[in-house]
């Protein structure tokens, strides 16, 4: 491909020049002639394809197969591929460990290694191809901090198992988990929702974090549209990870950088699609953290507000009945796009494929009688997947999951664990009964460190038939959690917030129509006596990360200037700020 340049024009390969070009880079060039390049390569914008494959994990177990398609749109298009790797935690292996301390933090370590090697080789481009929970935000995380020509491949969904003649996933299992610890099921039956539910590659296949984020992603423009949705072993991903390595190399020519993409608008379509779609409520967090990396102002009350303004209009599990193969075949993101843009739930944004959002959105193809996608004139829900709420507890703010329940109102008695393990086991042995408010703490950003997810705790509560009950956590949420659950509550007990405070028995209220969560104690007497047990040891990465993470209200960031914290009256409770600055 042969690319005509005026003298004023900026060559796409004028990054990677600093190493390639000149006698005095003979050194580099040498080097990279033994890695495979040759003369008229050096005239090539270098692309980094980096990979987040691993063997551990059926999310992220098929991406070297994706990158040679990748490898191959690069060099059809005109560039250089040159092939990285990063890591991955993997959640649902990791859940219910002390290995989950490790999810969060891997989001910054993802983000950071894409970071240093692209800017350590100064490479021209960047596609990131990404699987698991963490890696999708980590990717547009670093995209953003870099501000250079890139976009993100989402290796896509797992295809539903096979139980009974229905379809499960993942989702099951952790139900089944409770169901066996209740007794209601035995030691083969786990065994065969175990063995059924996932049958080969792809990301945990309901609307949880991984296809949340990747249809985020898809709806800011930092994805191309259509690429994501496809299964991962579905034949035409192929052909997807040609059209992406195309694409990255027609961006690096035109001279777009993710900056065009990410923007105040593109991040608050990716929140109503969130929000529409039934997602989960660690899209807060992550978009919140793609937005301070791109200096951008937009935080957790403008996630707040986009799920006002979108009812659910998927009927995608956790709450609903479909899984993301299915919204596939209905229509995919394309459609659930064109829903929003009619209905005047989103604006026109540029998008990575070179076309606009909306161009894109009317190229949405409806499957016949499909049941996953309505209309905003006949809602799955009439209300957004989450809220923002705050109060006694929160004054910093916590995030309710919405979906998969009606309740707007629950009072009930304390039961107060600092760990989650000590959750788990209390609800495995009965100790746990219907109208109690399940309080886990010390599980935060710093506390952790790293912030667990509790999807084992809220997946044992269904399995075991108990349904009148609420958790809040300074913890997080898996994106397959549902019932009355509130976390990512701030300040965390860490730091002396509020939550530390609570004892049994204590009455809490939470009560979604007034954004309140508040207990009937008296906290501020209770400072006065307040002697916070030590934080959990931590060492290397852990001890990092618990010394710079910010605040869950801030994206539980890393950055040496997270954004300010958004708060529902723009104060910040004064108890609290007083032990936070002593």
């Amino acid at each position: 491909m042969t690319q005509d340049f005026t003298s004023d024009s900026r060559p796409p390969n004028a990054r990677s020049r600093a190493v390639t070009a000149g006698p005095s880079r003979a050194a580099a060039r040498s080097y990279l002639r033994a890695a495979g390049m040759q003369d008229a390569d050096f005239d090539k914008p270098m692309i980094a394809i980096v990979n987040t494959w691993s063997s551990v994990t059926p999310c992220n177990m098929h991406l070297d197969r994706l990158a040679k398609d990748v490898r191959a749109g690069i060099i059809a298009a005109g560039g250089y591929p040159v092939d990285f790797n990063t890591i991955v935690v993997t959640d649902g292996i990791s859940m219910g460990t002390e290995g989950m301390k490790a999810s969060l933090i891997s989001r910054e370590v993802v983000a950071d290694s894409i970071e240093l090697a692209v800017e350590g080789h100064q490479l021209d481009g960047v596609i990131c191809i990404v699987g698991c929970d963490k890696t999708i935000p980590a990717a547009a995380m670093a995209l953003a901090r870099m501000d250079i020509s890139g976009l993100v491949y989402y290796g896509g969904t797992i295809l539903p198992g096979r139980m009974g003649g229905g379809d499960i996933s993942i989702q099951q299992v952790f139900e089944a988990i409770g169901a066996h610890g209740a007794g209601t099921i035995d030691d083969d039956q786990l065994k065969t929702v175990e063995t059924a539910a996932c049958p080969g590659a792809g990301a945990c296949g309901g609307q949880f974090t991984a296809n949340t984020m990747a249809m985020a992603l898809s709806v800011m423009g930092l994805s191309p549209m259509g690429a994501n949705d496809v299964p991962a072993v579905d034949p035409a991903k192929g052909a997807e990870g040609m059209r992406c390595g195309r694409l990255i190399v027609e961006r690096v020519f035109a001279g777009d950088t993710a900056r065009k993409y990410i923007t105040r608008a593109s991040l608050k379509n990716a929140a109503v699609a969130v929000s529409a779609s039934g997602g989960s409520t660690n899209a807060v967090m992550h978009l919140t953290a793609i937005a301070a990396e791109a200096g951008i102002d937009f935080g957790i009350e403008d996630c707040h507000q986009a799920c006002v303004e979108a009812p659910v209009i998927c009927d995608l599990k956790p709450g609903g009945r479909f899984l993301a193969s299915h919204l596939f075949a209905a229509g995919g993101t394309r459609l659930v796009t064109q829903r929003m843009a009619t209905a005047g739930k989103i604006v026109n944004t540029p998008t990575v494929s070179g076309r606009s959002l909306f161009a894109e959105a009317a190229e949405a193809e409806e499957a016949p009688g499909q049941q996953v996608v309505t209309t905003f004139d006949a809602p799955v829900m009439a209300r957004g997947s989450y809220a923002v709420i705050y109060g006694d507890i929160a004054p910093e703010g916590a995030v309710i999951k919405l979906t998969g329940h009606k309740v707007d109102r629950f009072e009930g008695p304390a039961c107060v664990f600092d760990s989650e393990e000590d959750a788990f086991h209390a609800v495995q042995d009965g100790a746990i009964g219907e109208g109690d408010v399940i309080v886990i703490r010390y599980e935060g950003p710093r506390g952790g460190p790293g912030m667990r997810e509790m999807l084992q705790v809220t997946a044992a509560l269904k399995g075991r038939g108990i349904h009148d009950v609420a958790l809040i956590t300074d913890g997080r949420f898996s994106g397959a959690s549902y019932g009355f659950v509130a976390g990512h509550v701030s300040p965390e007990a860490a730091v002396g917030g509020p939550i530390a405070l609570i004892r049994d028995g204590d009455r809490i209220a939470i009560d979604v129509t007034n954004r309140r969560i508040d207990v009937d104690a008296d906290l501020v007497a209770r400072r006065a006596d307040f002697a916070p047990p030590p934080l959990r040891p931590a060492r290397g990465v852990f001890a990092k990360y618990r010394a710079s993470v910010a605040s869950a209200a801030q994206g539980a960031v890393t950055i040496p200037t997270p954004p300010p914290i958004q708060s529902r009256d723009g104060q910040v409770r004064a108890d609290f700020k007083a032990h936070e600055d002593a």
